[in-house]
């Protein structure tokens, strides 16, 4: 594939990258990324992918804007409060680029249909804000063979990792938080507040990561960082890394070990 001179012009910043060049572009251009969860992680990690140059997403959201929705997720407009985040996502991807391919699914996602909805991503991200959500995610993108960017955000802290837990040795979401959380028992930000900025990083940080593990094999930036958990300070500010290991007795991925 090749790009036309048209697309060379927009991502020439890219191209001119010896990181990502014309190889690691193409790859993008090819690559089909899920967007699980469209609010403070999943609007500025759509933004960046889009402007990326992925060729294709599919976007899952089954929850309708609000206007207190206003303050972080970033491509929502007042003109957007009452309608569903994954059409207005849309909307927002047809103004910025119309050649994207675009899938929507307004179901809420779940351990029954979760194969379905990230079938044929290349790699999925995951901005959903409640355990029981995430580990379906997770499971089903093991059983699939697909990579998983796990995001998070609180208050002044985020926290984003790539887990490839198919993989023989490498570790899955649900070896980092294990299954006492089954339960959608997660703190919300409505009750403890959210600085939007600082969703603003994690959601950015979480499509730079997502670029990385599509690039992998193609471009000296394909470095997936599998297993490696990246805490972002929103007060001090700073990041700092840590390495999840693998569980044998997971009951997500045990299997690949």
């Amino acid at each position: 594939m090749s790009l036309s001179p048209a697309r060379l012009d927009r991502f020439a910043r890219h191209i001119v990258l010896p990181e990502v060049g014309g190889a690691g572009q193409v790859r993008l251009s090819e690559s089909r990324v899920a967007v699980i969860g469209l609010g403070g992680i999943g609007s500025p990690a759509l933004q960046y992918l889009a402007a990326s140059g992925i060729g294709r997403l599919s976007l899952v959201d089954n929850d309708v804007v609000d206007a207190s929705n206003l303050q972080r997720q970033t491509i929502f407009t007042t003109r957007d409060v009452g309608h569903g985040k994954a059409v207005s996502a849309r909307r927002w991807l047809a103004n910025f680029d119309d050649t994207l391919q675009v899938d929507v699914s307004d179901a809420r996602i779940t351990a029954d249909n979760a194969a379905s909805l990230i079938a044929g991503a290349d790699v999925v991200v995951d901005g959903t804000d409640n355990f029981a959500t995430r580990l379906a995610v997770s499971d089903a993108c093991v059983a699939a063979g697909i990579p998983l960017l796990s995001a998070a955000v609180g208050k002044f802290q985020g926290q984003v990792g790539a887990f490839a837990g198919h993989l023989p040795g490498e570790a899955c979401y649900r070896c980092y938080v294990g299954d006492a959380f089954d339960a959608e028992d997660c703190d919300t930000c409505a009750e403890d507040g959210m600085l939007g900025a600082m969703a603003g990083w994690a959601g950015s940080f979480a499509a730079l990561q997502a670029v990385r593990v599509l690039l992998q094999g193609v471009s000296t930036l394909g470095d997936p960082q599998w297993g490696r958990m990246h805490i972002l300070d929103g007060l001090k500010p700073g990041l700092r890394t840590i390495r999840i290991m693998k569980d044998p007795a997971c009951k997500g991925c045990a299997s690949a070990a």
